[in-house]
Order: C-alpha cells, then structure tokens, then sequence
C-alpha cells in the first residue's frame, strides 16, 4: 500500500459533507476609483444621543472636541461610524489628518494621511496653529499657583464627578453583557476612581482572602454634591475657569462632564441644574464648540 495515497472519508461521512458543496465566485474587482486620500481633518468619535447632533456622548471623546474647539481651530470633520475596536489602541476618539498635516515621521508607503491616537490631539493642534504651547511654562492659565489648582480641579472631575456619571447611568442586562462585553476602552472600574480606593468585600478577620470592592454609592454621590457646589463656587461669573483670560484644558475638560451631566439622569443632573452659572456657562461653551465641527 502506497504512504503517499491520500486517506478516504468514511462514507456517511462523504455523503453529509457531499450536502455542502464548496462553491467559488469571481473575485471582485476594486472600483477605478479605490484611492481616495482624506482631504481634510476628521475626528472620529463616539455617537451622540441625537443622530443629528455633533457633539459625541462619551465624556472622553467629548473632552477631546472640546480641546480642539477652544483651540480655536473650525470646520473639522467628525465622523461616528467607527467602533472603538477599530481605532488605535481600542479606544476613542481618533483623528484622521491628512500627510501635510501629520505630526508623525514621514512614511512614503503611506499615502492616505495618517491615524493619530488621543494623546497626539495636542502636538497637532499646536502643529495647524503654528505655535508651541509647551513654552508657555504656566499652561495658559494666571499663574504657577492656579496652574497647581488646575491639578487638583482635573483630578476632582476625573475622579469624584466621573464614578457619579458612571453609577447614575443605567446598567444593561445581564444576557446582554454575556452577548456584548464590554471593550476595554468601555470598561473602567469605579474602585479604580476612587481616592482612597474602598475596601475589599470580605473583612480582613474574614477567613476568605480579599476579595471585590464595597462601593457606597451614598458616599459617592455626597462627595458629588459637594464636588459640584465647589465647582459653582470656583466659577461664579468668571468667563473661564480660575479666571484664565482663555479657555484652558480645564474648561475643556469641565464642559464635558457638565454637558454629559445636563443630558444624564436625574440622580446627578439636579446638582448641576442647580446652579445658574453653571448652567449658563455650559449652553454657552456649547455653542463655541458646535459651531467648530462639520459632519
């Protein structure tokens, strides 16, 4: 018998496999007109909450808009078709920038602009402006000591107000966690907003090594209340915060939670409601960094 004989299915077995041909089609051609390099600008973001808005729901991709509007840059192009698995690094937003405008070494095999993830939003804003905002050693902001404020405000927001916005948005099904877990950029752990973190579960007299996080959620939104009177406080009639001459990355980062707030549950919206100023000062700002992007 020859080794090189190729083995035979089993004849039940053929005759099932026989009641699913292979089938091949043509391959089909790419249209003339493939090669289409991007022309301008275009960020690329979580959707908002109404199809004909602009302005993205998640509060990241939304602090980033607001970043790039305050700037002073205009008509750039935003787009909300793109999942967060298809953009660098598996997160939003991204921006898609045409090669004169990349800030990133040249490649010649590139030739339909280039992808730059979040953290480079900056370099290419400075970049379309001409300008060098790392000289500026106070960060646009009066001075060194409300430079060292601004730490403590981003730090606040980014902490205490974001585990709010989390825990008052309403949890999906369980069955539907199981069909569509979250992607990474989606998950983040209140515990891991918290300072200082909360304790485990289980007692450390407990038997059971430690375990989870007790989160009280009562402790949290009394932190909130306070975070956001403080904040109102901070404002007042101020056009910009801690009364920068210009929007700063800290007005950038408060319109976001402010206006993710406004469109959130009651549970966190009533705080922030409120406060006229606040109020005021968002529908303002709004209205700057709406009229800076086109779809």
């Amino acid at each position: 018998m020859s080794s090189s004989a190729a083995p035979r299915l089993p004849a039940p077995l053929a005759a099932f496999l026989a009641r699913f041909p292979l089938k091949k089609h043509p391959r089909i051609p790419l249209p003339p007109n493939e090669y289409r390099p991007v022309k301008s600008s275009t960020l690329w973001l979580s959707p908002p909450l109404d199809g004909t808005d602009l302005l993205s729901a998640d509060v990241e991709c939304l602090k980033w808009q607001a970043y790039i509007a305050l700037r002073g840059l205009k008509d750039i192009r935003v787009r909300f078709d793109v999942s967060p698995e298809g953009a660098l690094e598996g997160r939003l937003p991204n921006i898609h920038v045409p090669l004169s405008e990349s800030v990133l070494p040249k490649d010649d095999t590139e030739k339909d602009g280039d992808l730059l993830a979040s953290q480079m939003i900056p370099t290419w804003v400075d970049a379309r402006l001409g300008v060098d905002s790392s000289a500026d050693e106070n960060e646009g902001y009066l001075d060194e000591s409300a430079k060292d404020e601004s730490r403590a405000w981003v730090s606040l927001l980014e902490g205490t107000v974001h585990a709010a916005l989390i825990l008052s948005q309403p949890k999906p099904a369980y069955w539907y966690t199981l069909l569509f877990p979250p992607t990474k950029a989606e998950h983040r752990p209140v515990a891991s907003l918290l300072t200082p973190p909360p304790a485990p579960l289980t007692g450390y007299l407990s038997l059971l090594p430690p375990w989870g996080t007790r989160i009280s959620h009562s402790a949290i939104m009394a932190q909130y209340r306070d975070a956001i009177a403080s904040l109102s406080e901070r404002l007042g009639t101020d056009k910009w915060f801690l009364g920068s001459a210009e929007p700063t990355p800290l007005d950038a980062l408060a319109f976001a939670y402010l206006h993710c707030i406004l469109h959130s549950s009651d549970a966190v919206r009533i705080e922030v409601t409120k406060r006229v100023n606040l109020v005021a000062w968002e529908w303002r700002v709004r209205g700057v960094i709406r009229g800076a992007f086109i779809q």
